[in-house]
């Protein structure tokens, strides 16, 4: 069998004028791709390279040092652009590599031409044992967070690359557009690979000229208006992708008349989606692949297709499921794992769950180690409910949960505003549609995304689920809960007589959950997450915390001295409260002087309005309202110190290189909170009378307008954007 180079040489002796790549500023017919990517591989020669990273965006100058790293022989080893600096540097060890190569001439290092620098790393150890006939070597994260190593072939890649192009024989192809990172394994070869062994050209542009940022973020208008700019026949989706596409084609936002193959894969995609996205014009087909298997192992084709399934396999592999219901592959599946030994198996054992038809369409239900199991006994894939949930309720993420429980539960990651009400209701409709041991008991609520940096996600935005269920009570603490079993018509301000009982401390997440988003939306969070963040802008906060801090202890004193003694069992409480707050208001001074602030002016000085009108509010509910109001203010500060003190403050930390004494406040409040939260669930439900209960609602409503002011008040260094437009 010829190699991806010789049939590349093929293409083009056949096609030389035709257009290979395109880029923004250029474009490379097929006898000068090849001619520029022999040079460039004569010139890793020379040098000695042998194990290469390939680093950067998307780019012409990516495909042309991938494609010399095949001419030259040398493993290539793309570094996934949303990497963190930790997993770039175990990738780099662990492969012991010569050199980075970029399109990025501000790395450094020595220019070979063609846009392409190349930097010598340090002598460092051989790295981990590879395969011999190793040529290229692709990480994924997994499902901890460490990048594994898969070991591949050229004949691996190159058999892939003609079974692909076989299997889409009479699907003419000519315009592809890359819009997933080129690191990533699927479109480096059925991108970049299989369209250029097709004759047709491959467009590339920086990802975030297509709205695409980090490893899941989404500008959708600028998607669209990418596709509509470059009119490509056909893209590779993940998920979500083609949610937001299907969202845009049925607001006519997206023109598709050019599409004519929309690959999607990565994930479990519901038929519904599927079918809507058919109806609103878009040529959606499902597949199934991994890494070990050089990506591709089944697809769905105009002529070949079935609802429910992700095709037939591919002419060069085979397929079965085993006894346990596990997805087993032979015939093309990776070399092994770098620093392994290979296991020397027949069959890769996939550890997903499917069927094969009589037909020999493949379907995937999900990860064998991710099965829930009901109490009564039934298996459950949370891949299958969390596919259905983020389509068909239009959750940005979703996480099932609720092993050993009768039902099964979720949490949801929705950022578009809808009430409680909203979201009760399509949750309903969904529940209806599901079989009876599948229909979740209750859904929470989350506005903030779970991240990479978090650790709750993978790089390809997959549950960690260990790390999940590990601090499930703080996430679920920081979120409202929806109890998908209730009636439609059923409001939350009061629970039905014979209906399902809503706790408290529940009724309270769900009746203040449209005030807690003016919190959790202030520019302020997605600034930091973008290190658009000063110190200038880190000390105000801490000035406007101290201010408010200050009182908590008086607040405390006053709310227990106006208790009447049917709560005598919240005054204790505030006992121990007090205990457990004093003097936490020197912690934020210490932190400041930490800064180099002159800690005594600010305790002599004024806080923001918003916190100075926040402050008097709650005494005024204690002194002449309802003095339970002062826990409106408990379910606002130590629900969103769970929620946001950690992640946010080792960003700051990170962004601004101040020492750790400057982050005590930050730090204590993120896992202190968690177990007052904790305390705080109980106590709150444990009160049952309706006008201290409304009162605690109204208040933490305040609070959550108040303390969201000054979120959105903090000072905050323009954005790149708004600099250059400035300057303009």
């Amino acid at each position: 069998m010829a190699t991806l180079p010789e049939l590349l040489a093929r293409q083009a002796a056949i096609h030389p004028s035709r257009t290979a790549l395109r880029g923004p500023e250029s474009a490379l017919s097929y006898a000068r791709m090849m001619e520029a990517a022999r040079a460039l591989a004569d010139q890793l020669t020379r040098r000695g390279v042998r194990r290469a990273g390939l680093c950067g965006d998307n780019s012409v100058a990516w495909i042309l040092a991938d494609l010399a790293c095949l001419l030259a022989d040398v493993v290539c080893v793309p570094v996934p652009v949303f990497f963190s600096q930790a997993q770039t540097a175990h990738l780099t060890e662990r492969a012991g590599l010569d050199c980075l190569l970029s399109a990025d001439a501000s790395t450094g290092g020595e220019h070979l031409g063609h846009d392409v620098w190349l930097r010598h790393l340090p002598v460092t150890a051989a790295g981990a044992w590879m395969p011999e006939q190793t040529a290229k070597i692709t990480f994924t994260s997994g499902s901890t967070g460490t990048p594994k190593g898969v070991c591949l072939s050229v004949a691996q890649m190159t058999a892939t690359t003609l079974a692909l192009k076989a299997h889409l024989a009479g699907v003419e192809l000519e315009r592809h557009l890359c819009i997933l990172p080129l690191a990533t394994l699927l479109e480096n070869i059925a991108g970049v690979y299989l369209p250029l062994l097709m004759g047709s050209t491959v467009t590339v542009a920086p990802l975030g000229s297509l709205g695409m940022t980090g490893s899941s973020g989404l500008e959708l208008d600028r998607l669209v208006q990418g596709i509509h700019e470059h009119q490509p026949h056909s893209l590779i989706l993940v998920p979500e992708l083609a949610m937001a596409l299907v969202a845009a084609a049925e607001q006519q936002q997206l023109n598709s008349d050019a599409l004519r193959f929309l690959a999607v894969g990565g994930g479990r995609v519901s038929s519904d989606l599927l079918a809507r996205g058919r109806a609103a014009g878009l040529p959606l087909y499902e597949g199934y692949g991994l890494s070990e298997c050089s990506s591709v192992v089944a697809l769905n084709v105009p002529g070949s297709e079935r609802g429910g399934a992700v095709g037939k396999p591919l002419s060069h592999v085979q397929v079965r499921v085993d006894s346990r219901g596990h997805i087993l592959v032979r015939g093309n599946t990776h070399l092994g794992y770098l620093g392994d030994e290979p296991a020397g198996e027949e069959w890769l054992d996939t550890g997903d769950l499917g069927a094969l038809d009589p037909a020999g369409f493949l379907s995937v239900s999900g990860r064998a180690k991710n099965l829930l199991i009901t109490s009564f006994g039934r298996n459950i894939s949370p891949e299958w409910l969390e596919s259905e949930l983020t389509q068909a309720i239009g959750a940005r993420q979703a996480v099932v949960f609720g092993d050993g429980e009768p039902n099964p539960s979720a949490l949801l990651v929705v950022q578009d505003g809808r009430s409680p009400e909203q979201l009760r209701a399509g949750l309903a409709r969904l529940n209806a549609g599901l079989p009876d041991y599948a229909r979740l008991s209750a859904v929470y609520i989350r506005r903030q995304p779970l991240t990479q940096a978090e650790g709750y996600v993978t790089a390809n935005g997959r549950p960690v689920r260990d790390r999940f269920e590990a601090d499930l009570p703080a996430l679920l603490a920081g979120a409202f809960p929806i109890f998908a079993h209730l009636s439609v018509s059923h409001t939350a301000s009061s629970n039905p007589p014979g209906g399902s009982f809503m706790a408290f401390f529940d009724r309270l997440q769900s009746e203040t959950a449209e005030a807690r988003a003016h919190v959790t939306g202030a520019p302020v969070i997605e600034a930091i997450r973008e290190g658009r963040f000063d110190q200038t802008a880190y000390t105000w906060f801490l000035t406007q915390a101290y201010h408010h801090v200050k009182h908590t202890v008086p607040l405390m004193m006053a709310c227990g001295g106006r208790l009447p003694e049917r709560l005598e069992f919240v005054r204790k409480a505030l006992v121990e409260y007090i205990e457990e707050e004093y003097g936490h208001h020197e912690w934020i001074l210490n932190d400041l002087e930490a800064c180099g602030e002159d800690k005594e002016a600010i305790r002599h000085g004024d806080p923001d309005t918003s916190i100075e009108l926040m402050v008097a509010y709650l005494y005024d509910r204690i002194n002449r309202g309802n003095p339970a109001a002062f826990f409106g203010m408990v379910q606002v500060l130590e629900g969103t110190s769970i929620e946001l003190a950690t992640p946010l403050g080792e960003a700051i930390q990170k962004q601004l290189g101040l020492p750790d004494k400057a982050f005590s406040y930050l730090y204590s409040h993120g896992a202190l909170d968690q177990e007052h939260f904790e305390f705080f669930r109980n106590l709150m439900n444990d009160i049952t009378d309706p006008d201290d209960q409304q009162a605690i609602i109204q208040a933490a409503r305040m609070v959550y307008r108040l303390y969201g002011d000054m979120l959105h008040s903090i000072p905050l260094p323009a954005n790149q954007k708004e600099q250059r437009h400035e300057a303009a």
